[in-house]
Formats: structure tokens, sequence, C-alpha cells
């Protein structure tokens, strides 16, 4: 009896294990997260969701803390999963880059030119062009699991990468497009701790401790420089030593610390705090408005159109090839997934219309809609081309 306990015991650590370092799970616990807020958005406790956010703590509201400062740690991740990425990961050689890094571009071109299209003249919501460019690696995965072996490896790691990339170009597009007036005193003093951390590098620094408390030195004088603070993350990021000869790089060891705190915590508040739209008011004219139906369509239409596209435009130059064990029509499947835009949608919708709380709503509404239909149609698509080869 005492041996079947522990073997239970075991077997629930093991899963727990496994849900915390998998990262569709992350994005099942984000899919739960955006429902609950959107519940909560429209029902008697949408006065406390809402009051909550506005309330001001240090000089800021809550809302803002979130998207400034705790989604700093997010972007701190993204950009330690890059520079593994293109260093020894999937990305390190122009080879393995060729088809994601396309596939993505392509993902991020088509949905841009959607939205402004639609928006073309139109000089208060123009600026939203970028939303629908990103693809949620989280989300998109988290649908992919639910398919479990319908889909070859092959595939997941091709839209890993392609997601990895597509966060790079949001990141770029953030710092070019996003930026407000500039504070040069506190530009200059980001410039010189990013060369402390620079420094701490080259000296064969390897603790993890002093970069970060460097880099919350350096968030706050990005916050205050002008350029988006969450930035900072990812400059932190670039700057923490990968040593490849090292049995724990300490890269690595921040990535796998962060790892569980950005997928469980740090997405899900986000998620929670953004996700949440009162639908009081909201009709078939206002779904059809500029804002939501651009990006509704830059992310259904634009995405699926550009990552097949131009995956395909590589594979026939010879610039790459298929997927292994993967099939056109699981791939087209896949373009359709990117259509997930969830967090990094959302995060660029809030940076392109901060002074318009409805602007910002369309944005959800677009994103949303967007989001789901192209989740849906995407798991639909894939299901179905795996019971064709089965059969």
């Amino acid at each position: 009896m005492q041996d079947k306990k522990i073997r239970s015991a075991k077997g629930l650590q093991a899963f727990y294990r496994a849900f915390l370092t998998s990262e569709a799970s992350g994005g099942l616990l984000l899919m739960g997260v955006a429902v609950i807020a959107l519940i909560v958005a429209n029902s008697p406790l949408a006065e406390v969701y809402f009051g909550t956010l506005e309330r001001y703590v240090l000089g800021m509201s809550v809302l803002h803390w979130i998207n400034d400062a705790l989604m700093a740690v997010f972007f701190l991740l993204v950009g330690l999963e890059i520079k593994r990425e293109m260093l020894v990961g999937q990305l390190s050689t122009w080879g393995r880059r060729a088809l994601p890094g396309l596939a993505a571009l392509g993902g991020a071109i088509f949905p841009a030119i959607i939205y402004a299209a639609i928006n073309w003249g139109n000089d208060q919501t123009i600026s939203g062009w970028a939303i629908p460019t990103a693809t949620d690696i989280a989300f998109a995965l988290g649908v992919l699991s639910l398919l479990g072996s319908r889909i070859p490896v092959s595939l997941k790691i091709f839209l890993t990468a392609l997601a990895i990339l597509d966060d790079l170009f949001a990141v770029c597009i953030i710092a070019v497009f996003y930026t407000a007036d500039l504070s040069l005193e506190m530009l200059g003093l980001a410039a010189l701790t990013l060369g402390v951390l620079i420094v701490m590098n080259r000296l064969g620094v390897t603790r993890i401790l002093p970069y970060l408390v460097v880099g919350v030195v350096l968030w706050f004088f990005v916050f205050k420089s002008g350029v988006h603070a969450t930035l900072a993350g990812v400059a932190l990021a670039l700057t923490i030593p990968l040593r490849t000869g090292a049995k724990h790089p300490p890269l690595e060891r921040l990535e796998h610390t962060l790892h569980p705190y950005t997928a469980f915590l740090v997405i899900p508040i986000f998620g929670f705090a953004n996700a949440g739209v009162s639908f009081e008011g909201v009709n078939l004219s206002s779904l059809m408005g500029a804002v939501p139906l651009g990006i509704a369509l830059g992310l259904l239409v634009g995405k699926q159109f550009g990552v097949f596209s131009f995956a395909w435009l590589a594979i026939r130059l010879g610039l790459a090839e298929l997927p292994e064990h993967a099939t056109w029509k699981q791939l087209y499947g896949i373009g359709l997934l990117c259509g997930i835009g969830f967090t990094m949608s959302l995060f660029i919708g809030l940076l392109a219309f901060p002074s318009s709380p409805e602007l910002v709503d369309a944005v959800k509404i677009g994103v949303l809609l967007g989001s789901v239909t192209s989740g849906c149609l995407g798991a639909l698509m894939l299901v179905l081309v795996g019971k064709k080869k089965k059969a």
C-alpha cells in the first residue's frame, strides 16, 4: 500500500514537472485566463476588475506596472531564446534560418498590408499597422499540443523557430516605430549602463545576480528615455554570457529559471489584465470597424498567406526543404495557426493607441476574433489532414 502511494506521488510529481516545463502548457493556461478575463469583464465584477487595473501604485497604474515592468521579464526571456537559438540552436546556421525566417517575414508583411489598406487615410488608426504581424508562440504550441502525434515533430520545431524570429521582428518594430519623445540624457545613461553589462560579459562574469541588478538600473533609464521599457529586457538578455564550453552556461541557467515564472505567472497576469473587454454596445457594425476588421483579417488572411507563400517560395527556389515527414497541407495548417497573435498583438495595440481606450477595446476585439478563428481553422485543418494521412 505504501509503495503504491509512493509511486502515485512520484507520478504526480512527474506530471507537474512535465506541465511546468512545457511551452504548450503555458499556452493552454493562457487560453483559460483569457476566457476568465472576458467573463469577469462582462459580469458584476467588471467594476472591480477595471477599477483595480486603473488604481495608481507608486506613480503608475496597476495596468502600467504589468505592461511596462512585469512584461520586461517576458522580453528578457524572449531575448535569451533569440540569442541561444541564433548561436547554438535551430537558427544557428543560414540554412536553418531560411525556411522559418522567410516564412516569418511573409507573415509580418502581408498582415501589415491588409491592416494598412483597410485603415488607409485614417491618421488616428493607421498607427496600428503592426498589431497583426505577431504570432503568439505559447498559444500556437498550446493548440498543437492538443493535436498530439498527428503533427510531425519537424513542424513543431518549424513553428517554434518561426515564432522566435517573429518575436525578433516585433522587438525591432517596437524599437523603431513605437518610441515616444526621446530624452537624450536618459538614453545616454541607458547606453552607459548597457556598456557596463557588455564589459561584465567581456570580463567573464558568470554570476547572474550582478547582471540582474544592473539590468534593473537599465530598465529605469530606458523607461525614462522614451524607448519602451520592455526593450531593456531584450538588451539585458543579449549581454548574458553563453559559454558554450561550460556545463551550465549563465544564459541557459537564467532561461531555465525564468521560463516557468514567465509562462505561468507573467503572461497569464498580462493576459488577464489585457484580454478583458466589455461587450456592452458591441454589435455587427462595431465588429466591422476599420481597426478590428483590419486586425482580424490581417491575422486570419494575411498570416496564413504570408507564411505559406514565402515558405513555398523558399522551398521551390531550393533555399530550404519541406520539414521532414510533413505535407504541404500540414504546412498550410501551421500557417493558419500563425494567425494566433494574442500576447504580442495586444501589447503592440497598447503601444499604438496609448491614449485611446476605445481603440484599445477595438484592438482586443480584433485580436480575439482573428486569433480564435485562426486557431480553430488551423486545428481543424491539421486534424482533417491527419485523418486522411492515416487512412
